[in-house]
């Protein structure tokens, strides 16, 4: 449950960022996306770490899986930004995802060393 607690932290700072740079319109997008970032790198954690001991076809079947969460939140941002741009503004609302989810992604790379 490593990448919940410090998803969360991140969901945090990055949200009082984009709020210091953007106001406080940029407190919706920095939560909802960061917490969505943060749920799926757990979720894509949680998919790929039983397979770690595996033969490598299903490893990278796993892994696959992992990355079509990680695209899945990528086409939300752009859909949320299409549909409301009022309450999810693009610039905001890409680095409340990206800011949190590129950090658990560093962070899942130590953990396969």
């Amino acid at each position: 449950m490593k990448p919940l607690g410090i998803g969360g932290l991140l969901t945090l700072v990055v949200t009082g960022a984009l709020a210091l740079i953007w106001g406080p319109g940029a407190v919706r997008p920095g939560i909802i996306f960061g917490l969505l970032a943060t749920g799926l790198q757990a979720a894509a954690t949680a998919v790929l770490e039983p397979a770690r001991q595996a033969p490598f076809d299903h490893l990278i079947a796993r892994w696959g899986l992992g990355v079509g969460f990680r695209l899945g939140g990528v086409l939300l941002v752009a859909l949320a930004v299409l549909l409301d741009r009022g309450r999810f503004p693009p610039l905001p609302t890409a680095f409340g995802f990206l800011g949190v989810m590129v950090p658990l992604l560093f962070l899942e790379l130590r953990r396969w060393r």
